[in-house]
């Protein structure tokens, strides 16, 4: 008869390091579609220009009262991480796209500046 192999380990796929990545990289790009504009319009626009907030919305004082809210700090922290790990992963892409030879320090270089980006506004919001 035949003998069946009972070692599935050497038929497993190999683990990849993509998913993450690619979950960084659809989050971040779902907070930038639904946020960035909103903040673009809100923080470039409305407030200097006195459109439906005070003109002073965006003082020191305000923006202290702001900072002094672990809430605040943790949502601009998130913002501030996957908007970088979405352009670090799109840019990361784009390379290849123009016919640069990705290698695997090319992709944690682009990888590791989202996270030390990340990191940074981490140490600098707490």
């Amino acid at each position: 008869g035949m003998i069946m192999s009972t070692n599935t380990s050497l038929n497993a796929p190999k683990r990849a390091s993509k998913p993450p990545f690619w979950a960084l990289f659809g989050a971040g790009g779902m907070v930038s579609a639904l946020i960035g504009p909103a903040l673009v319009l809100i923080t470039g626009f409305l407030v200097p220009l006195g459109l439906g907030f005070s003109p002073q919305a965006m003082d020191f004082g305000q923006v202290q009262v702001l900072m002094g809210s672990v809430l605040f700090k943790l949502a601009l922290v998130a913002v501030i991480g996957l908007f970088l790990f979405h352009g670090m992963h799109r840019l990361y892409h784009t390379l290849h796209d123009f016919g640069l030879h990705i290698t695997p320090a090319i992709k944690a270089l682009c990888h590791g500046l989202a996270a030390l980006g990340t990191v940074v506004a981490i140490v600098l919001a707490f």
